[in-house]
């Protein structure tokens, strides 16, 4: 039996258990004799232990279970009987004193509840709608990146099918060096500062600049002594900050080629009879498809955004606690697949806090605003949705299999819809401003790469 709901806070309440003594003993009692048929003790056979030694062994812990199923069940009546909501999970705590008569056991219920979500006014609202366009500058510097992809390269000098890297047999940009280097401090050799047959492209940025500015311009079997300075934050902490006399000796110098824009590079991209018209428009359509995709994240962050400012909404601690440990858990695992160990590793609760925040904010007023507009995910939509991920796949059918075959599967697809759903009511309801972003400030300059 559960008293009247009591408001503690905003959100916080509390509803007071009581269960009679005779009522938990008995189901106590039920459960002992169920477990003495096959209770096993020294002396014993199975099932032939004395309800007396049963008891001993297994008292408390049937009794704790019992008092869990109990209140669990007297809650859940109670919170629907009240028509509540109740966010999160309740913490259960002993009660005594007034209020407790002999003959029983009560609890105090803690909880929070869900909040009334209120949705401002969208028409006063100022989205922004970002676009973007894919066109034949796009499609060239994607055929450059794919070509710089497939580079080979060629010992300068050696005549063969591509030539033999021209007049010039210095080290220049782009060609790949093979050296051995020395380095050292006050006269010092230093951990890490020597190797043999290291080879790296100039000008990708992988040595110091100092470092690549000195092989450039030598030619096979000429050497070079040259300070360098090593940044104060580099990740090697014990010559961070210190000066280096580094001497390099060039061992073997490559020069790139890249493969023509031919029906044979046509074909290492999937395009079985080599037509470049055809790989152009292959590649505009996954360019148009990586455009629309970052367009629609950038236009729901901006909606999102605005329906956060314009609604109004008390956050449950409980749920964005349980949120935390969900964020905590995803960067444990995501740590743990790229080889870190996480045991020991401190996740301070504190650095997940305002994200999981705004993720329960955003949940409630997004469930709101689907349940007051009657925005549910069709199936007709669903199935669309799976349809546009397995058109980048080479066998769509397998990739219907694999959403439909999982039903958490299907639901994150329907999470997605949703998203869609309010984002296109809100654009439909709020003032929109297009913003025309280039495709390179669109892709962060990923293209370039």
């Amino acid at each position: 039996m559960a008293t009247a709901v009591e408001t503690l806070d905003k959100l916080e309440r509390r509803i007071t258990i009581k269960l009679p003594v005779a009522d938990v003993q008995a189901e106590v009692e039920k459960r002992l004799k169920i477990r003495a048929r096959t209770a096993k003790a020294p002396g014993f056979r199975p099932g032939k232990v004395p309800m007396k030694m049963v008891a001993q062994q297994y008292g408390y812990q049937v009794e704790t279970e019992v008092l869990n199923d109990k209140v669990g069940r007297a809650f859940s009546e109670a919170a629907s009987e009240n028509n509540l909501r109740v966010a999160g999970y309740p913490k259960i705590e002993p009660k005594t004193g007034d209020g407790v008569s002999e003959g029983e056991v009560a609890f105090d219920a803690t909880f929070e509840v869900y909040p009334e979500v209120k949705i401002g006014d969208l028409s006063g609202v100022e989205v922004e709608k970002v676009t973007s366009a894919v066109t034949d500058a796009e499609i060239d510097k994607t055929i450059d990146i794919l070509r710089k992809q497939r580079v080979h390269y060629h010992t300068k000098g050696e005549q063969g099918a591509h030539g033999d890297g021209g007049a010039d047999q210095t080290a220049q940009s782009g060609d790949r060096v093979t050296l051995d280097f020395v380095g050292k401090i006050d006269g010092v050799e230093f951990q890490g500062g020597k190797a043999e047959d290291f080879a790296f492209v100039l000008g990708e940025g992988r040595m110091l600049p100092e470092f690549e500015a000195a092989a450039t311009g030598l030619k096979v079997g000429e050497s070079k002594t040259f300070p360098l300075t090593f940044p104060a934050d580099y990740h090697g902490k014990e010559v961070a900050g210190k000066t280096a006399d580094f001497t390099i000796t060039i061992k073997k110098l490559e020069w790139a080629h890249l493969p023509e824009v031919d029906a044979e590079f046509a074909k290492s991209l999937g395009i079985a009879d080599g037509d470049l018209g055809k790989m152009r428009a292959d590649i505009k359509q996954n360019l148009e498809r990586e455009v629309n995709g970052r367009v629609k994240s950038k236009t729901k962050d901006s909606v999102m955004n605005a329906l956060i400012n314009v609604s109004e909404l008390d956050v449950p601690n409980a749920l964005v606690e349980q949120d935390v440990d969900r964020l905590i858990e995803m960067a444990r695992q995501d740590m743990a697949q790229r080889g870190m160990k996480v045991n020991d590793m401190p996740f301070p609760r504190e650095l997940f806090t305002a994200q999981a925040e705004r993720r329960v904010r955003l949940g409630l007023i997004l469930a709101e605003v689907v349940k007051s507009n009657k925005l549910e995910a069709t199936p007709e939509q669903v199935k669309a949705q799976v349809e546009e991920f397995a058109q980048s796949y080479e066998d769509p059918q397998q990739v219907l299999k694999y959403y439909y075959a999982d039903r958490r599967r299907l639901a994150e697809v329907e999470a997605l819809v949703l998203e869609e759903n309010v984002v296109n009511y809100v654009l439909g309801q709020a003032k929109v401003n297009d913003k025309p972003v280039s495709f390179d400030e669109l892709m962060g300059n990923s293209a370039q790469a």
